[in-house]
């Protein structure tokens, strides 16, 4: 895997720039992963790579009105895949691999821009929601933490790639 550091120390570089490795990372692991492979689940519980991409899609649909951009999926399109939602077992309940792929393709470029229109004064604003509680979040914090979130699953995506029986993505 090849990436660079941001160019500046500045925050919105090093969003961006953690932002576009969650993308690098999406990619490599849903390389060459068929539909019917990313409905593996590992045992004895847990979530397949379908989900996975589903949620991270989820995830950033509720973000993008934060950094300014419009989602590209309809929320009940995706409500499958929100937070707290069972386990994927029924493949007749699984969006398509290829229209989550091309959906998490456009979406990561609507973060990118969002993100890349931050300023210090935006990121010092009060966010408008919180999912640890914080009376205090920030839409500093919250990208933060909307940036972590996405990462973890990310690594999930390469442990699930495996469980599909694919080689591992990343060396």
């Amino acid at each position: 895997m090849t990436t660079t550091a941001p160019e500046t120390a500045s925050e919105v570089g090093i969003f961006r720039h953690q932002a576009g490795m969650v993308r690098a990372v999406v990619r490599m692991n849903l390389e060459s992963v068929t539909h019917e492979e990313s409905l593996a689940r590992p045992e004895p519980g847990g979530n397949c790579l379908n989900w996975v991409l589903g949620h991270l899609l989820v995830v950033y649909n509720h973000f993008l009105p934060l950094v300014g951009q419009a989602p590209v999926m309809e929320p009940s399109t995706l409500a499958r895949y929100d937070r707290g939602s069972a386990p994927l077992t029924d493949p007749a309940e699984a969006l398509p691999l290829a229209d989550l792929v091309a959906a998490w393709e456009r979406t990561v470029e609507r973060v990118d821009a969002g993100l890349g229109t931050l300023t210090p004064d935006v990121l010092d604003r009060p966010a408008p929601h919180s999912p640890s509680g914080d009376p205090d979040e920030t839409v500093r914090s919250l990208v933060s933490t909307v940036l972590f979130h996405q990462a973890y699953h990310a690594g999930q995506a390469g442990v699930l790639r495996r469980v599909a029986g694919k080689p591992g993505a990343i060396a």
